[in-house]
């Protein structure tokens, strides 16, 4: 039989009393121990915050959870709800000539782009085409939107899928 040890930190109480406010974050009293005896542990994370998915799970693909994009020679809104998304593809840029303009994913927040990805070929005379693939996660506020613009004879196709919602609550596949 171990030995048990209690141990008197405000500090430490202060943190529980945070952390697991139904163990005593409510005013009521408590004691902090310590044991030499050797207990296992049990991590019910997963089901303390709604989920019974290991994360790596839980991100998975399936027929309703995505939500596929091709876009050709255009600018496309690919997202405008709010949320966590991955947004994973490829881009095909051709160029037919020199001085053309690349593959750009952007980020809008109403009234600013910022371009998150460029995917552009340097300037040559001849006719070139390059491919990429591409698998980000990006966060959209109220009012943010999420854009492509493709130049002409170019495309980039893929798919979306929400993880999670604005306030971070895991989207199940």
């Amino acid at each position: 039989m171990g030995s048990e040890y209690f141990i008197n930190s405000q500090e430490l109480e202060d943190k529980v009393r945070t952390l697991l406010p139904s163990q005593g974050g409510a005013g009521a009293g408590f004691d902090l121990s310590a044991s030499t005896q050797i207990i296992p542990i049990i991590d019910l994370t997963e089901s303390a915050e709604g989920s019974n998915i290991r994360e790596d799970l839980q991100r998975s693909l399936s027929f309703s959870s995505t939500t596929p994009f091709n876009v050709q020679g255009a600018t496309s809104t690919i997202i405008n709800n709010t949320g966590y998304w991955r947004i994973f593809g490829i881009n095909t840029l051709k160029q037919v000539s020199t001085g053309s303009s690349g593959i750009k994913h952007i980020l809008n927040d109403g009234s600013t782009d910022k371009i998150i990805m460029d995917f552009f070929i340097d300037n040559t005379p001849i006719a070139d085409t390059a491919v990429t693939s591409f698998d980000y996660t990006i966060f959209l506020r109220a009012g943010d939107i999420f854009k492509i613009t493709v130049p002409a004879v170019s495309f980039c196709a893929g798919s979306t899928r929400q993880i999670a919602n604005i306030d971070g609550e895991l989207t199940s596949p």
